[in-house]
C-alpha cells in the first residue's frame, strides 16, 4: 500500500492491545487510552464496543477486535515482517484454521479465568485455578513437542497467546500454582518466545502487571 500511517489506540498492560504490536515490525502512532475516561477517538472509532484496540489506517474505517485486526495487517502487508497466518497455497488451510481455533480458545478462555482468579475468594477461587491449569494443560496439548504453535514458524497463535504469558505471574500467586511445574513445555514456549526481539520489546514486566492489578483490587475494594 503506498500510504502506511497506522494509529494504535490501546493501553499498555492489555494482552489484547500487545498483540497489534508484534512482529511485523509496521511504523505505527501508539495513542494510549485512559479507559476510566474514554475519549472521543476511542468512543467515535468504536462505538459498538466502546473498547481497546482500536487500528486506524489512513482514514478509512477503524478495525475493532485484536484478532481481527492481526489478520487485517498480515494480509494488508503481506511484504512486512514474516506472516502470521500460513500461506494461501497447498494445505494451508487446514493450518490457518488451526491457528485461528486455537488463538480463539485462548480469547474464550484465559483472560476472564484469570480474572477471577484475582477477583474471586474460596471456592470460587478454586474453580478458577482448576479452570485456569486445565486450559493452560489444554494449550501445552496443542503445542505438542513443537517450536511454536504452528511448528517451526512463530505465527497467529502464538502471537494470540504470548502476551499473556506476561500475566502468568499474577495467575500464579493469586491461584497458588506453577506454570513451569503444572505446564513444562509450555513454559519453555513462552522462555523461546520472550526472546524474540518483537516480544521483549511489546510485554510488560510481569511484576508490573502484578502491581497493577494489586491496584485494580483496591479500587474495587477487594481484600
Amino acid at each position: 500500500m503506498a500510504n502506511e500511517k497506522l494509529q494504535l489506540l490501546d493501553f499498555w498492560v492489555s494482552p489484547f492491545g500487545q498483540r497489534c504490536r508484534i512482529e511485523k515490525g509496521l511504523p505505527y502512532e501508539y495513542l494510549e487510552q485512559d479507559l476510566d475516561n474514554k475519549s472521543e477517538l476511542l468512543l467515535r472509532s468504536n462505538p459498538v464496543h466502546k473498547k481497546i484496540p482500536v487500528l486506524l489506517h489512513d482514514g478509512r474505517h477503524p478495525i475493532c477486535e485484536s484478532l481481527i485486526i492481526l489478520q487485517y495487517i498480515d494480509e494488508a502487508f503481506p511484504a512486512k515482517g514474516n506472516p502470521l497466518l500460513p500461506s494461501d497455497s497447498g494445505s494451508d488451510p487446514y493450518a490457518r484454521a488451526q491457528a485461528r481455533f486455537w488463538a480463539d480458545y485462548v480469547d474464550k478462555k484465559l483472560y476472564g479465568c484469570g480474572t477471577r482468579l484475582w477477583k474471586l475468594k474460596g471456592e470460587a477461587q478454586a474453580q478458577a485455578r482448576k479452570e485456569m491449569v486445565d486450559t493452560l494443560k489444554t494449550l501445552e496439548g496443542a503445542l505438542g513437542d513443537n517450536k511454536f504453535f504452528g511448528g517451526e514458524a512463530f505465527g497467529f497463535a502464538d502471537v494470540a497467546l504470548v502476551p499473556f504469558t506476561a500475566w502468568f505471574l499474577t495467575y500464579e500467586r493469586y491461584g497458588e500454582f506453577s506454570v513451569e511445574k503444572e505446564c513444562p513445555r509450555l513454559a519453555a514456549w513462552a522462555k523461546r518466545c520472550g526472546e524474540r526481539e518483537s516480544v521483549a520489546k511489546t510485554l510488560s514486566p510481569p511484576e508490573k502487571v502484578y502491581e497493577f492489578v494489586g491496584e485494580l483490587k483496591k479500587r474495587f475494594g477487594i481484600e
